[in-house]
């Protein structure tokens, strides 16, 4: 008997392989020859440098030298996968999926955007009945509820719409904003529909900006917990022609308890709400999530995904299947690295040949088992379950794979479990549960309950200790992007949303979960190494950018050298792991369809978070660690400024961001230029070229990746430019660092 076709195949890029392989070798013997030339000048006898800035330089140069090596597990073994739905079992063998999507500020997340996401989750093409979306709504708005119920009456008209006609872009914004958005295009029945569902699209925006204008924001830290299933009750869809008077998914907005005194654990704690709530109403085996502005882009994307959870080969141990985010607001230049082309073309598909990417906060199908820890496997201890999961026994009885709670529409959902769902999502549940953690049963740490609570970067938390249970994961990258979501398109949102990461990394870097310290026994070295360099590079990197930007440069402008003579063959050792790790990184911007361009801008974002964004979240973390801080999540941003949006468009840097951002990097520029000019000055007069030909060289590179801030501080007079008082306060701290860094030299 022949064997069924399988549902997915896995590409090994053997070329990517050998030239990866191949690069790391050569390189790490360059750097081999570097500590070589660093270490033996410290066992000289005479030294005509201070010590200390030898160290110093060294200590960089070893830091950036160990966060690159740990990448290199990432170019290991990359792999690419293809995946074929029409292979899947039919429709009523399917299993059912639950869709989280979270929002927590009505403010910073309009209405509007989310709703359309929401819209997009319920046009899925899946059996209708198989799917249920929840909202979580964190901030408690009665603006939101409003919006859901808004959502469901036009739904009545967007889904059977996108059914009879085969609607590729099921986010309704999207699809009536593009020029060449249908297939019927010049089909007089079809140009008609589309006319009627665009103004019925109108009429359901003006409802909601109306509702944002005149309505209530309430309060999102002190609210009680709503659960409502949403359903049409203005009778309206009674016009609708009979065809297409179709079933609709479930949908169920949650906005769980706050108050004050207790914790809330940010969005993980609103995942573990929607975990609950959703076991005791529709307690589907596979759950897609989604942030609020990442609203989906084909409908295919839950097939594609059960082309990996059904697949009997390997879906016993797989937790996860990940598509990347990409985002439909980024223009041709992408100042702002918004694409994250690093992440999603090299860093994901490099974990993927291992086992598994990590958990990217969205655009996931997860099974529900991974995060239940599957207890009832194992435990039959009515107690020690609810000392793990709560005093709930409907939670307690949805562990079970068997259980079914058949609540197709709202008229199921009875005062019974009304209330019940209220006891799950309020404040005080989680008290003496483990929730959020490890759970140890019977004195053996094997699970984990829920999202985890380490971090506020829960998402690679999570994936990392489920990667440790021994769950695997997938990554699929389709030509048509699955999801799209809103990116940042101003610095200011940039820096804040990287300091949060930074932060949340950071946190799991230098928690007792340390990825090389806890990882290797409970998997691959090299996935080790790949979670590693995730939760070390905003540390790693930004205490050695902020040394080889400031100690080359003040030893510079007093002559003192750091670096081998040209004329020296250790100067060809440093030339050439410059100009390796450039070419590497090039040759991966290329292969990935990027240019010279993406490169320069790449290189500039990573030196600007890396001063800013990544040393502020690492200090922040270091803080909480020592009790000098607690543990706080600002959302970003996902209002449009018109002003910045068009400064974006025409590749402009807007500067109009905190001075607690902007210091460091002008304070840097002005150090590099003064060590540049008064540089070449000694060079001319002294003529030592040849041995600080070196630190002029890194102070031009650094102007010149960095030109957009010099332009910013010198030449523009828009809106945008870099403030005179930011300016003036940089040129204050650089004279305060060339005042002391001259006295440490002398």
């Amino acid at each position: 008997m022949d064997s069924p076709l399988p549902l997915h195949v896995c590409h090994v890029n053997n070329l990517s392989v050998i030239i990866n392989r191949l690069h790391a070798l050569l390189h790490c013997i360059a750097i081999g020859f570097l500590i070589y030339y660093r270490a033996s000048y410290l066992l000289q006898e005479t030294r005509a440098i201070p010590i200390i800035l030898w160290l110093l330089v060294f200590a960089s140069e070893l830091l950036l030298s160990f966060i690159w090596l740990l990448g290199r597990a990432y170019l290991w073994r990359p792999v690419s996968r293809t995946v074929f739905p029409e292979r899947l079992p039919e429709d009523d063998k399917l299993p059912a999926i639950d869709v989280f999507i979270c929002t927590a500020d009505p403010e910073k997340e309009p209405a509007i955007g989310v709703m359309n996401t929401v819209l997009s989750a319920m046009a899925l093409d899946y059996p209708v009945d198989k799917l249920h979306v929840y909202l979580s709504d964190d901030g408690g708005s009665p603006i939101t509820l409003h919006g859901m119920r808004e959502a469901c009456r036009f739904a009545k008209w967007w889904l059977p719409f996108c059914r009879r006609y085969g609607i590729k872009t099921i986010c309704p914004q999207a699809y009536f904003s593009e020029a060449d958005s249908d297939d019927y295009f010049g089909d007089s029945e079809f140009m008609v529909e589309k006319k009627k569902i665009k103004e019925k699209y109108e009429m359901f925006e003006e409802h909601v900006t109306k509702a944002v204008e005149d309505g209530d924001y309430g309060n999102s830290q002190n609210h009680s917990t709503i659960i409502e299933i949403i359903q049409d009750t203005s009778g309206e869809s009674e016009t609708i022609r009979q065809a297409d008077l179709v079933e609709m998914p479930l949908l169920i907005y949650v906005s769980r308890e706050k108050r004050p005194d207790h914790l809330h654990h940010f969005k993980a704690g609103a995942l573990n709400v929607l975990l609950r709530v959703s076991g005791v109403i529709s307690n589907s085996p596979y759950i897609l999530g989604l942030d609020c502005d990442m609203y989906c882009n084909d409908p295919t994307s839950a097939r594609q995904a059960m082309c990996f959870h059904l697949d009997p080969k390997i879906s016993s141990s797989l937790a996860f299947v990940q598509f990347p985010q990409k985002f439909h607001n980024i223009n041709k230049y992408d100042i702002y690295d918004g694409r994250f082309r690093s992440a999603y073309c090299v860093q994901w598909q490099g974990m993927d040949g291992l086992k598994g990417p990590v958990l990217s906060g969205t655009g996931y199908y997860i099974k529900r088992e991974s995060l239940y820890a599957d207890f009832t496997h194992t435990v039959n201890d009515i107690s020690e379950l609810k000392d793990t999961f709560g005093k709930s026994n409907v939670l307690i009885n949805s562990l079970h794979q068997s259980y079914k709670q058949n609540n197709a529409n709202g008229e199921n959902f009875s005062n019974v479990l009304q209330e019940e769902t209220g006891v799950l999502a309020s404040c005080s549940y989680e008290h003496q549960t483990k929730w959020g953690e490890e759970a140890s049963i019977k004195h053996i740490n094997l699970y984990i309950v829920g999202i985890l609570y380490q971090s506020v970067s829960e998402d690679l938390f999570t994936g990392f200790i489920l990667h440790c249970k021994g769950w695997t994961s997938t990554y699929l990258t389709p030509f048509r992007p699955q999801f799209l979501g809103t990116s940042t398109t101003n610095l200011n949102d940039l820096l804040i949303q990287g300091t949060r990461w930074g932060s949340g990394l950071t946190d799991v870097g230098l928690s007792r979960f340390c990825p090389l310290l806890y990882g290797p026994s409970r998997m691959s070295l090299l996935q080790s190494m790949c979670y590693g360099e995730l939760s070390f590079f905003p540390l790693l990197y930004c205490l050695p950018l902020w040394c080889l930007a400031t100690l080359p440069q003040l030893c510079l402008l007093n002559g003192i050298s750091l670096y081998p003579e040209v004329s020296s063959p250790s100067f060809i050792v440093f030339s050439f792991i410059f100009i390796s790790a450039i070419c590497k990184h090039l040759q991966e911007v290329i292969s990935t369809g990027g240019s010279i361009y993406t490169w320069r801008n790449e290189q500039r974002i990573w030196m600007i978070k890396s001063v800013t964004a990544h040393f502020y979240g690492s200090m922040d973390t270091i803080l909480k660690l020592l009790g000098l801080r607690k543990a706080s999540f600002l959302p970003t941003n996902k209002v449009l400024d018109k002003e910045q949006v068009k400064r974006y468009e025409i590749g402009q840097f807007d500067f109009q961001t905190s001075s607690m951002f902007l210091v460091p990097m002008v304070s840097l520029m002005i150090l590099n230029m003064a060590a540049l000019l008064f540089g070449f000055i000694r060079i001319i007069a002294v003529g030592n070229w040849d041995k600080l030909f070196a630190q002029v060289l890194l102070s031009l590179y650094i102007l010149i990746i960095n030109f957009a801030i010099v332009e910013g501080m010198i030449v523009r007079k828009d809106k945008g430019r870099i403030s005179t008082s930011a300016i003036l306060l940089s040129s204050v701290f650089s004279v305060i660092l060339l005042f002391f860094g001259s006295i440490i030299l002398m």
